[in-house]
């Protein structure tokens, strides 16, 4: 039954994440997090990290990870085959159509008009994690008291660094991490 379960997840997330990755992320975190409870927030933010870091889409590696979790290989295989099988359908199915008529003007006013809607679902996806890193908490959970110091501070000056110096991504990221590892290391010490 929960091999069912999760194929049907991830059939969900496929078929219905517009947009890319990040747009996906809501729609992961609803499926994992409130509809099936395979993971509390917590760990659905470890999730979202580990699926950044490695190569390839979010929503694929985010379903090897939770079919891993919950079944092992096997359900390594179901969650990802249930995330792309939709996708695959659709993109085949479009090609079609596209190559057939894209030359109507209605073609591509039906593209552009998916744009806000992609970029609502983005928005969406970084203002989740964002509060999900700075007060461990949803959107809809989350109060000012439970504000992360560290977090915040690695965050406004990640933040004040990328926009002031014009410094790399990567840079950032190696270098936020290493300096997280060191404040949080040292108020170990002083606790």
């Amino acid at each position: 039954m929960l091999i069912i379960k999760l194929f049907f997840s991830f059939l969900q997330v496929g078929l219905f994440s517009v947009g890319g990755g990040y747009a996906a992320i809501p729609l992961i975190k609803d499926q994992i997090v409130n509809v099936h409870s395979l993971m509390t927030m917590e760990e659905f933010s470890d999730l979202i990290t580990i699926a950044e870091m490695t190569p390839g889409p979010i929503s694929i590696n985010s379903s090897t990870f939770v079919g891993t979790r919950v079944l092992g290989p096997m359900g390594a295989i179901i969650a990802t085959l249930g995330c792309i099988i939709p996708s695959f359908i659709i993109c085949l199915t479009l090609a079609h159509f596209y190559y057939k008529y894209r030359s109507f003007n209605g073609v591509q006013v039906v593209l552009s008009s998916l744009r806000p809607a992609v970029v609502a679902l983005i928005a969406s996806a970084g203002a989740s994690i964002l509060m999900l890193g700075l007060f461990k908490a949803d959107i809809s959970d989350f109060k000012f008291s439970d504000l992360q110091i560290i977090e915040f501070i690695l965050f406004g000056g990640c933040l004040y660094i990328l926009r002031k110096y014009k410094a790399s991504a990567v840079s950032i990221i190696f270098g936020s991490g290493l300096v997280g590892t060191l404040m949080y290391l040292a108020k170990d010490l002083i606790l």
